[in-house]
């Protein structure tokens, strides 16, 4: 049967609601946080408002993407899942190298011992403390997702290893794999690996390519079939750049089916409860009705309905 994990217990796909397909809902204090403390997203009072605005405003889902042992606190992503009854999809994975001391174990496991992590971190629940501790101590929240991060240069040994890791826990358990890009550097070659390790693209998304101004390259990443998530609408419209709305314009008519859409915001100086901006129901308000104006609302249904329900639905693999 299919199923989406999140949090709180596993729904039908269905249920998801109308779905963020790439957040930072909550970011602890941790490694990444020494070096910017604007990453701090750790108060679930002002988390839970925000969420509740969404949800009025109809927003269902989101996912959040803060993978192990950097910033992750499934414990607050239960709570404000609660609070707020917006479903939340947390994920499992190792993001990029910088977010973690040079020490870490991640430097260290192998790759059996990496999949088992993410493995037990998708069936059986999510350390409490997030593997910082040397004691596990498993929760009954489980992660719906994993996540693997990628730099500029090129795919190094240490990322293969997160690759295959990450490959053998989705074809183990159906997870969807989502990834980080550098602005979309490495893009066709995370789709290579991945095609050469066995993933099913259909469940793979890889995350902030319309950073790139390049028409032939989005055509020749969709023709592979693998899903894109694109953030980078509001951060460019702040600079008058309309890039990623016309973006939309060129690629939606073709490939419909492969894009999923996000806000992205691991800075509390995007949430309007910390008294930022934009705030999340950026993409219910300003952004829906950029869509409008486009001629594009005939899609907005895919790109927030029907693609995010396709992309984060388990294989039936259990």
């Amino acid at each position: 049967m299919p199923i989406v994990r999140t949090v709180l217990g596993d729904i039908q796909p269905e249920e998801m609601g109308l779905t963020y397909s790439h957040e930072h809902i909550v970011i602890e204090e941790s490694f990444p946080t020494l070096a910017n403390p604007a990453f701090i997203l750790n108060d679930t009072e002002r988390i839970s408002a925000e969420l509740k605005d969404l949800y009025q405003l109809g927003g269902r889902t989101m996912v959040d993407t803060m993978p192990a042992a950097c910033g992750r606190n499934i414990l607050k992503l239960a709570e404000v899942s609660r609070n707020s009854r917006v479903n939340i999809i947390a994920p499992t994975g190792i993001h990029l190298e910088i977010y973690y001391p040079p020490n870490h174990w991640r430097y260290h496991l192998t790759v059996d011992e990496l999949t088992e992590l993410f493995v037990k971190d998708i069936t059986e629940g999510v350390d409490e403390y997030d593997y910082n501790s040397p004691v596990v101590k498993r929760t009954s929240h489980k992660a719906g997702m994993i996540k693997l991060a990628t730099g500029d240069e090129k795919i190094t040994d240490h990322q293969h290893k997160i690759f295959e890791a990450v490959v053998n826990a989705h074809l183990e358990t159906g997870a969807p794999i989502l990834t980080h890009t550098n602005g979309g550097s490495l893009a066709m070659e995370q789709v290579e690996l991945f095609l050469k390790l066995g993933a099913d693209l259909n469940h793979v998304v890889i995350s902030h390519v319309d950073k790139q101004k390049d028409l032939e390259f989005h055509r020749n990443l969709m023709q592979t079939g693998v899903n894109v998530e694109y953030d980078s609408h509001f951060r460019l419209m702040d600079k008058g750049d309309d890039w990623t709305y016309r973006l939309l314009e060129n690629i939606l008519p073709d490939y419909p089916d492969q894009i999923v859409i996000g806000m992205d915001m691991a800075k509390n100086t995007y949430w309007k409860s910390y008294g930022g901006k934009p705030g999340l129901t950026y993409l219910l308000t300003e952004f829906r009705q950029e869509l409008e104006t486009r001629g594009l609302d005939d899609y907005f249904e895919k790109l927030f309905f029907t693609n995010p329900q396709n992309l984060y639905t388990f294989k039936d693999t259990f």
